[in-house]
């Protein structure tokens, strides 16, 4: 299959609209990260996202939407729910709903939820109008690998696979959409992203809970209810391992880790935030933003991880942030990344 890398604009719109509406996948940007779409009523179209991707059949995939009307043919909405779409949709929010059956297991790895959000992308929102239908849509790169924000990291996972991907940019959040679940009692985070625990419960007016799964493994009988749960994801190629502790600790201990990785003959490399990139000229610094910014690491992240690869790193030690709002957000990847391989200097 050749596949084709075109400008989002009118005539690649149409094509894409088409595309999905005859049943094949079309990879398009949102404003967390890039999508591998397909008809979410169509169980053989969803079906060839697991194989693009070689994802496991237990991981749900979200379904985008670009109205509201849509949510009466695929799920049942609470009233919980209606504040949170009024404040975040369109936006990088995701909600769990009960699913109705016009949405295939699988989609949602036969849970009776089905994972909604309506992105705000102009491109994902004029694809999703023209074309009428829900489409869902995990992330366009191959499974376990760092998410892409950007159409060529696309094009690296996909080429051969999908039909088209259309190009929109770089993808301003640069991590994936919060995922809140609603139907548990008190409103819980299964997966961090843009949208923050702090600015949930100023609209919900009430305590949301974290899922105890967004910085440890999934225990072995645990079921995955939110992408983005399983044990190592968003990973490079390299082994990645996770740093932690008092700042000055951190920077010396990075720098003990590099040389004795450097005189084993592996290409080693440091993740660090801007402020500490001089300190650790010695040690192949890549900056990922400051840590005063969480936003901007989050930005940088995947586009960083993936980065990696392309220099052949074999070995990457990487500073960490608060796991706190957007902090919250770049742990859980980079945890997964480093398959929770922490270090406590």
């Amino acid at each position: 299959m050749e596949t084709q890398l075109l400008p989002a604009d009118g005539n690649s719109l149409s094509l894409a609209s088409s595309l999905l509406r005859s049943g094949c996948l079309v990879a398009f940007p949102t404003e967390t990260v890039y999508g591998l779409g397909a008809d979410a009523t169509n169980e053989q179209a969803v079906l060839s996202i697991f194989r693009a991707k070689g994802r496991p059949a237990d991981n749900p995939l979200i379904v985008h939407i670009h109205s509201r009307s849509q949510l009466r043919d695929i799920c049942t909405v609470p009233d919980q729910a209606v504040p949170l779409m009024d404040a975040f949709w369109p936006g990088p929010l995701t909600i769990l709903f009960n699913k109705l059956p016009s949405i295939p297991d699988a989609v949602t790895a036969g849970l009776p939820t089905v994972a909604v959000r309506m992105p705000s992308h102009p491109v994902a929102a004029s694809l999703l109008r023209e074309c009428g239908l829900p489409v869902a849509a995990p992330s366009a790169n191959s499974s376990g690998r760092p998410s892409p924000t950007r159409a060529e990291d696309v094009l690296e996972d996909m080429n051969g696979k999908i039909p088209l991907i259309l190009d929109g940019g770089p993808c301003d959040v640069g991590v994936e959409s919060t995922v809140l679940d609603l139907g548990h009692g008190a409103p819980v985070i299964l997966r961090p992203g843009g949208v923050t625990r702090k600015m949930l419960e100023s609209v919900l007016g009430q305590e949301v809970s974290l899922a105890g799964s967004i910085l440890r493994p999934l225990k072995p009988d645990e079921k995955a209810l939110s992408p983005g749960m399983r044990y190592k994801h968003y990973a490079p190629r390299a082994s990645v391992t996770l740093v932690d502790g008092e700042e000055s600790a951190v920077l010396a201990r990075l720098q003990e880790l590099y040389r004795q990785e450097t005189a084993q003959g592996r290409k080693t490399c440091v993740l660090c935030f801007s402020e500490h990139v001089e300190q650790l000229q010695s040690c192949s610094p890549h900056d990922i933003g400051s840590s005063a910014h969480p936003e901007e690491v989050a930005h940088r992240l995947f586009s960083s991880l993936r980065g990696l690869d392309r220099e052949g790193m074999e070995v990457v030690f990487s500073e960490v942030l608060p796991p706190e709002e957007m902090g919250l957000a770049v742990m859980n990847r980079l945890g997964r990344a480093a398959a929770f391989r922490i270090i406590h200097a």
